[in-house]
């Protein structure tokens, strides 16, 4: 009964959270100043100015953008249930086509990233906790990993990898004269301009998840429940079982949320590598007040954020008994 219970007060919650990020999506691109339409007519050289004004209502009809903001929230809506996120301005194609070319090259980077770096990252923290010596030594080379930026570190292998030794390609996905394929050429020319990218933000990450289970790690080895399997005579493998289970947990929230995330694409690393993800994507429609290729960047990233903390929230009800007494109780 009190997973039960738990399930539904969750699920009205996310509906709810939903309605409201969705809705203030699609409400902060049109608080920003200007007009995307009349930014991209005025790009267009040698156009009279009867030419441009003629120009700017037809595309503020094709889009729109020219009915009161009521009208356009209900259209809004109405697309949107329909799976239709619009027409980019920007890139003059369907905002879906777009996310759905890019999102794929950010899902190859940042997935094997950031899981990875969270196993081993929590591997090493946990290792800090139990072990001074280590912990002495390991701790600043963590703290200098999670303090790096990561177009900073992208900067560093670009130049020493990519530019002065030449092991590895350092722009694009692939190379240019090659077409997107299952084919054995492309898959090994696709790995070699992965790697850098992963690199610039698998090493980074590592220090912050290592960090994060060092410091809970040592909480936890101190907590009461420690201590008084200790004065049982339990063992110390035991004792740091317990201690890694409750350290964990947090750990899997920042997990949650980075994989949730990951569909925003890493812009800073993006930017270095001219990689083709969402994060340039949404920079570009940003700076252009591209209002349709906008909001379905960000209707991705809501809904890719909410299933994750969905999906944990119901992870932490089934491993954590004390989320479900909580409830049943209530």
């Amino acid at each position: 009964m009190g997973f039960k219970q738990y399930l539904k007060r969750k699920i009205v919650v996310y509906f709810l959270t939903f309605i409201f990020a969705v809705t203030l999506n699609w409400l902060l691109p049109r608080l920003m100043p200007g007009n995307p339409i009349e930014i991209m007519v005025n790009s267009a050289l040698g156009l009279s100015p009867q030419e441009r004004e003629t120009l700017l209502q037809f595309y503020e009809e094709l889009y729109g953008l020219n009915k009161p903001l009521y009208v356009q929230f209900i259209s809004f809506w109405k697309s949107l249930l329909t799976g239709n996120l619009g027409y980019s301005i920007l890139y003059r194609a369907p905002v879906s086509d777009l996310i759905k070319h890019a999102l794929p090259y950010d899902i190859a980077i940042l997935f094997p990233a950031i899981v990875l770096s969270w196993i081993i990252g929590n591997w090493l923290g946990a290792l800090a906790g139990k072990n001074k010596k280590y912990d002495k030594y390991v701790m600043p080379l963590f703290y200098f990993l999670a303090s790096i930026p990561y177009f900073w570190f992208a900067m560093l292998l670009v130049y020493v990898i990519g530019v002065k030794l030449g092991w590895l390609p350092y722009q694009g996905a692939y190379s240019p004269d090659l077409v997107p394929s299952f084919s054995l050429t492309f898959v090994v020319d696709f790995l070699k301009h992965w790697i850098l990218p992963f690199l610039s933000l698998f090493i980074v990450m590592i220090g912050s998840w290592a960090i994060g289970m060092r410091n809970m790690i040592i909480y936890e080895l101190e907590a009461d429940y420690v201590r008084y399997l200790e004065a049982l005579g339990a063992s110390e493998k035991l004792m740091t079982k317990h201690a890694y289970r409750n350290a964990i947990l947090p750990q899997i929230t920042g997990l949650a949320l980075q994989l949730g995330l990951m569909v925003a694409g890493a812009i800073a690393t993006e930017i270095v590598f001219n990689y083709p993800g969402v994060g340039v994507l949404l920079m570009r429609a940003a700076l252009s007040q591209d209002y349709f290729l906008l909001q379905g960047g960000f209707l991705m990233i809501v809904i890719a954020v909410l299933v994750a903390n969905f999906v944990i929230d119901i992870v932490y009800a089934l491993i954590d008994p004390r989320v479900r007494v909580s409830y049943t109780e209530g």
